[in-house]
């Protein structure tokens, strides 16, 4: 077994040694460095492929989701699905501190309409922050084709925002071969993708994309926002 990552200062070599590797090599690497490591999984389809690969490798990892409360009922279905098939014994629903109700009373109706980045606080990064506290590494579904905002990602990275170990194995893929993988390996995914959706978030702030659209550009329509908060924007 590899020795325990204890400081940032490894990152980068890390980066530069797996930055050609499989995502199957650079999962089982994290897991043997990194004492207390989790996926945080938003069952989309890149997510799907590395809780897949993760559970072959570990049955027993950590596995948590955002659940905003207004996720698409497709969604909470897949996530049933995912337990079926892979038992997902340390699977964690994470809450915001607010419910619905309470947001509204606090904040007005439909904050989600009006201020975006407030809701994503409230309902995404907050949770985030407070469950990442736990852990010394993450694991991400995040692309470098996806956005600009992700084209600089690397393989290892520290992450500044919320303090520990940054994992992206999927980082060098491209759309065709999460797919290509779904499909050999018989991984359960969103039916939305199969009805223009190539990113999936929230009931409200989420639209099918049009074809040669940005990926992303179904998220928060109508907003200078493709981002929610939880990556960074540099």
């Amino acid at each position: 077994m590899a020795t325990s990552l204890a400081t940032k200062d490894l990152v980068p070599i890390l980066a530069e040694q797996f930055e050609n590797a499989t995502p199957q090599e650079i999962l089982r690497e994290a897991l043997d460095r990194i004492p207390n490591l989790t996926l945080a999984c938003s069952f989309g389809s890149e997510d799907m492929v590395l809780l897949d690969m993760l559970m072959k490798l570990d049955v027993n990892a950590n596995v948590f989701y955002l659940d905003t409360n207004v996720l698409f009922q497709e969604t909470y279905d897949l996530i049933a699905k995912a337990v079926a098939k892979y038992g997902l014994p340390n699977l964690r629903q994470v809450l915001p501190k607010l419910t619905l109700d309470e947001q509204k009373e606090q904040y007005g109706d439909q904050l989600w309409a009006r201020e975006p980045n407030q809701c994503c606080n409230i309902r995404k990064v907050q949770p985030l922050t407070q469950v990442l506290t736990e852990y010394d590494g993450w694991i991400t579904g995040i692309r470098r084709d996806q956005a600009p905002t992700r084209a600089n990602s690397k393989v290892f990275e520290w992450d500044e925002k919320f303090g520990l170990i940054k994992v992206n194995p999927l980082v060098r893929w491209t759309e065709g071969q999460v797919w290509r993988y779904i499909k050999q390996n018989e991984v359960p995914y969103n039916v939305l993708h199969d009805q223009n959706y190539p990113s999936i978030g929230c009931l409200h702030c989420t639209r099918p994309v049009n074809p040669g659209e940005d990926p992303r550009s179904g998220r928060w329509a109508g907003f200078d926002k493709t981002e929610c908060g939880l990556h960074p924007t540099g």
